[in-house]
């Protein structure tokens, strides 16, 4: 029996089916993605979505959709589905009676007596799709044809029908190839049997994306077909359609179809569907290998690569070698103690100021999965003591070491921290000054290092910084605790402590090298509890205080405001978890288990077989932004490996 279910009674229920999504990946940036019953519902839906290296290596949608009508008797019952304004058009998803993703995404139609299976695999490092359709059951003579959607576009852009478009096509074996623009591959459609292809090139009109439209986007587009293919399928018979960037062989289609499906990591449990959800978000481009921040929409962020890095490799499969592969690529990328923030190279953007300190985290986390400090020191200490000296030193004049030994980092305009939204300009969570986390992380930064050093025999080093760690230690103490209610201030800058109850203050708990007693860590914890925890990760913001949203929804504007203003993200249960175990140890197991069932209960809903990037503040919790993202599915993934460490601890 199947792991991941169904209820195939509401595949046809329009509101059941489009709010549940699916993705797969090439493991070299390029993905398709989509509704359970193949009804694009956003712009970064697709069947063939590539990075194209010609524009910056950003994802474009090829292949949209692929239309199949089934021919039986002269009559035509197309399977497709688009949303046009005030209708659905066709309306192929009542023909739907069953969807599976194990071991690959696979949808059933049943058309009077004709019963066909469509599945669909994306390959691995090429820029290629494969759709394998079965005629399972028919007691007519039956012809299969397949309309191809093209949109040739920028995934964060629309199609729009124009002049400009090369509508024109070229035979080529068993398929056509197209190009619309100049600049992009040639799409290359072959099928792996004898075809005819039917030119009817048109545009069509006016397509929608409701997400887009809830999202406060431009939300439709004209995608253009040039024609249809048409052959005649046999009970029993299996054919394959391929859609790639290179030409295909069809005579080998079928064989490439079915081992690909053999090598499909399985998805028979929640763990090994966050295992195979966190192997999508690694990415391997030339000598790179990147994590993907969250699908569909983000690229490749600092921050997040070092907060996900950790579970989506080490917990994920105990991959020490991705690990520091990524570690590598973004060491290489170090400038004046700083790692880019988002994009490479000479688009790569400086901004992210706690981004270096979570780089020893992730350290912290690969030393203690190859059980060899002296290793992490050969291949990083270099990097480690450039960090601290530029954070100490003063990285710039916005981010730099005080007299007191913490760092201050403020720059008008700009949100230095993870709480990064802006609206027009203005930061909407300013945190300008000292932020709890930065600080507590450079405390465990120096410290680690530290320990390193010593074993490695560098005197030098742990001469000219170990004075700094008591003086770190107290100044964080004195800045940050709030004695009255036992808890962390937010950040302090000239006006004095923010005591707005964030969860920021949890990291500080959760290092191995924190600055805080256990009594303190007790205090944090249970105002956390008490006004942060919820059964989907934590809240930004405590619902008492008066900035407090607790729905994320509306145009990008109200979105931003409302994204650390009490909106759940679930990556924070992570150190939150850890800080528990710390604290309370193997006692801590129950509620850990606990909190994490809380994210089972979604597995098969908005992101299919992934956890999404947030949830609402407020009961009952949906989840939104990108459906599937690299540190909610990272730190879960850590925290069920730390559950299973203190399972076998001893009291």
């Amino acid at each position: 029996m199947a792991y991941l279910k169904f209820n195939k009674d509401e595949l046809v229920n329009l509101e059941y089916s489009l709010k549940r999504e699916v993705l797969a990946t090439n493991r070299a940036g390029g993905y398709m993605s989509s509704t359970i019953i193949c009804c694009n519902t956003r712009k970064y839906h697709g069947l063939l979505i590539v990075p194209i290296e010609e524009f910056n290596d950003e994802n474009h949608v090829l292949l949209s959709a692929l239309d199949e009508t089934i021919v039986q008797h002269g009559q035509a019952f197309n399977l497709g589905i688009h949303k046009y304004p005030g209708n659905y058009e066709p309306r192929g998803h009542k023909y739907i009676v069953d969807f599976e993703y194990e071991p690959i995404f696979a949808l059933t139609y049943r058309v009077g007596g004709v019963l066909l299976k469509k599945e669909i695999v994306l390959v691995h490092n090429e820029g290629q799709v494969l759709l394998r359709y079965t005629l399972l059951d028919a007691h007519s003579d039956t012809t299969l044809r397949l309309k191809p959607f093209l949109a040739y576009r920028n995934i964060h852009a629309l199609s729009k029908a124009n002049m400009m478009a090369n509508t024109k096509y070229l035979p080529i074996e068993n398929g056509i190839r197209s190009k619309l623009y100049n600049g992009f591959p040639s799409l290359n459609m072959q099928i792996s049997k004898k075809n005819e292809f039917v030119a009817t090139p048109d545009w069509y009109y006016n397509i929608e994306y409701m997400e887009e439209e809830k999202r406060g986007y431009d939300f439709r587009e004209d995608l253009f077909v040039p024609g249809y293919f048409e052959f005649p399928i046999k009970k029993g018979e299996s054919v394959v359609f391929s859609a790639s960037t290179e030409m295909a062989a069809p005579a080998r289609l079928k064989k490439k179809f079915e081992k690909l499906v053999a090598e499909r990591a399985p998805r028979n449990s929640f763990e090994n569907c966050l295992k195979y959800s966190a192997s999508q978000f690694i990415v391997r481009r030339g000598k790179d290998t990147d994590i993907v921040a969250g699908y569909p929409w983000f690229g490749r962020w600092g921050r997040d690569t070092f907060i996900a890095l950790p579970g989506v490799t080490l917990a994920a499969a105990n991959d020490t070698k991705t690990c520091k592969e990524v570690l590598d690529t973004m060491a290489r990328q170090l400038y004046n103690g700083l790692f880019p923030n988002i994009g490479k190279d000479k688009g790569a953007a400086y901004n992210s100021a706690d981004a270096p300190m979570w780089f020893f985290k992730a350290l912290q986390e690969y030393g203690a999965a190859i059980h060899d400090d002296a290793a992490v020191w050969k291949s990083y200490g270099a990097k480690m003591k450039a960090v601290l000296k530029a954070y100490r030193d003063g990285v710039n004049e916005y981010v730099k070491m005080t007299d007191n030994g913490l760092i201050w980092a403020d720059e008008p305009g700009k949100a230095l921290t993870w709480m990064d939204a802006i609206v027009d300009g203005v930061p909407v969570t300013p945190r300008g000054g000292y932020q709890v986390e930065i600080n507590a992380l450079w405390y465990n930064a120096i410290c680690y290092t530290l320990k390193l050093a010593q074993m490695a025999g560098d005197d030098k080093f742990v001469t000219e910084w170990q004075e700094l760690v008591g003086k770190v230690k107290d100044s964080f103490v004195q800045t940050f605790w709030y004695a009255e209610m036992s808890y962390l201030a937010d950040y302090v800058d000239g006006k004095g402590q923010n005591l707005y109850v964030r969860p920021n203050q949890v990291i500080a708990c959760s290092l191995e090298y924190s600055p805080l007693t256990d009594e303190m860590k007790r205090g944090v914890l249970d105002i956390v509890q008490q006004m942060l925890l919820t059964p989907k990760g934590l809240r930004t913001l405590s619902p008492r205080n008066v900035l407090y949203e607790g729905r994320y929804e509306g145009n990008q504007a109200t979105r931003d405001r409302e994204y650390h203003q009490g909106t759940v993200w679930p990556w924070l249960i992570g150190p939150y978890i850890e800080a528990n175990f710390r604290l309370y140890g193997k006692k801590f197991v129950k509620t850990a288990k606990e909190l994490l069932a809380g994210f089972e209960e979604d597995i098969a809903y908005y992101g299919v077989c992934s956890i999404g990037e947030v949830y609402d503040g407020n009961p009952p919790y949906m989840p939104n932004g990108s459906i599937s993202q690299a540190w909610s599915v990272g730190e879960v993934l850590r925290s069920m490996a730390m559950v299973k460490k203190y399972e076998k601890a001893k009291e």
